[in-house]
């Protein structure tokens, strides 16, 4: 580890052009080694700052998900029967590993979301190795209770076991910190893993895998690239005896459908449409300054973004007009070329798809309201959206309803307390 050797879960094909850098060819990672997948098909995987194509990754088919099934069923075998102590040692030495090469993953971050290099390497890589490091102490946490006893001369005890094999779908929004919220918790109760990542954004997690794969045992881990219906696959599998899925509530919607003839447990982690609520004796600027940073972190892709600002109506205009004066002057907006610059907080929309999603809502706005800050593509290379706010909305209005997953904050009034 750490001497700068290209990761064999990325390859170089497709050979340049004048205009054309050659794509990573991005492979799964199954049973503690990077594996081709059987499938022809493949995806491009964008980088949101540019809008160019820089790797290309496995759409999985159900040959794929199998492969990485049946490794992480026979590692459960055995997984299942170490100590927590063993476990603990398996994750404190990951954390180690992901903080030692923090820097380059961070930059696979930046590249696969878009995001702003210092808060990347601060804010996500750093929390994930504390994340890792709390779940190695919670791993010899685990114990068993005495119940009441339901029989003479007999000792009733609750004894806490591994699920089983975990299949788990990740976002995109955080591909690397989403995927230690799943295997971190998974791998220290003693389970084994099979996870995919989005298909927009699997590169940090494969370079993940193969650190994890140099300290755990083959098949306790393993990731599948694919679309949606390679997470149907993983989900509908008859080995996981675990699904978890962060995404949209439409997702989850199915996911647990499709667990349920089965009786898979279901872990689901959806979306939000996070509320702040400012009063008339705030400190209206404090309270400004602080809902612009919440709110336009990873340009509102967050489902606890705080987007819907309701303000006590004495109150109102002020803060409207603060909360646009935090975005047009407050805040800085990054560009294909500045992303690694310090202050910048705003960078890209996932994806050109996501960018018109969250122009679509401006373009379907109703006539009551009013755009005082932002409101539209930031030009240029890349999927920028400009830090927006927008007042005038009422209630039943789509954007106060729909979880827009973008860098848009709406206001609105309210009379009391017990109307916010």
């Amino acid at each position: 580890e750490g001497d700068g050797a290209a990761p064999a879960v990325f390859s170089v094909g497709s050979a340049p052009t004048p205009t054309r850098m050659p794509l990573l060819q991005l492979l799964n990672y199954i049973d503690g080694r990077p594996v081709a997948s059987r499938s022809t098909a493949r995806t491009e995987v964008v980088d949101p700052a540019t809008g160019e194509a820089y790797a290309s990754a496995p759409d999985s088919g159900e040959a794929d998900v199998d492969a990485a099934m049946t490794a992480a069923l026979a590692a459960f075998n055995s997984f299942k029967r170490t100590t927590p102590s063993q476990r603990q040692g398996f994750l404190l030495k990951i954390a180690s590993a992901i903080e030692a090469h923090a820097d380059e993953l961070a930059r696979l971050e930046c590249k696969n979301c878009g995001k702003p290099f210092l808060l990347t390497l601060d804010e996500e890589i750093a929390a994930a190795v504390d994340q890792i490091r709390f779940f190695a102490g919670a791993a010899r946490q685990l114990e068993g209770r005495a119940a009441g006893e339901y029989m003479e001369g007999l000792l009733s005890m609750i004894v806490r076991e591994p699920v089983g094999v975990c299949a788990a779908v990740t976002p995109w929004n955080y591909p690397l910190m989403m995927a230690v919220w799943k295997w971190a918790p998974a791998l220290a109760a003693g389970n084994t893993v099979v996870l995919k990542p989005s298909d927009t954004t699997p590169v940090s997690t494969l370079r993940m895998a193969e650190l994890m794969g140099a300290i755990l045992p083959s098949g306790v881990f393993n990731v599948v690239c694919g679309r949606r219906e390679t997470g149907r696959l993983l989900v509908e599998h008859a080995v996981p005896s675990l699904v978890s899925i962060t995404g949209s509530v439409r997702a989850g919607r199915e996911v647990a459908a499709s667990a349920a003839p089965l009786l898979k447990r279901v872990h689901l982690e959806l979306g939000g449409k996070a509320p702040v609520v400012v009063f008339a004796d705030a400190d209206l600027e404090t309270a400004a300054a602080d809902i612009a940073v919440a709110a336009y972190f990873n340009a509102g892709q967050d489902c606890t973004a705080a987007t819907r600002v309701v303000v006590e109506a004495a109150a109102y205009e002020t803060m409207v007009a603060l909360l646009a004066r935090e975005a047009e002057q407050n805040t800085k907006l990054g560009s294909a070329t500045t992303m690694d610059s310090e202050g910048v907080l705003v960078g890209p929309l996932n994806s050109r798809a996501q960018l018109e999603r969250v122009k679509g809502f401006f373009d379907r706005l109703p006539p009551h309201a009013r755009v005082v800050a932002g409101g539209r593509p930031a030009g240029g290379r890349g999927f920028f959206f400009e830090p927006s706010v927008v007042a005038g909305l009422r209630q039943e209005d789509e954007m106060v309803q729909e979880e827009i997953f973008g860098p848009v904050i709406t206001v609105q009034p309210f009379a009391d307390e017990a109307a916010a």
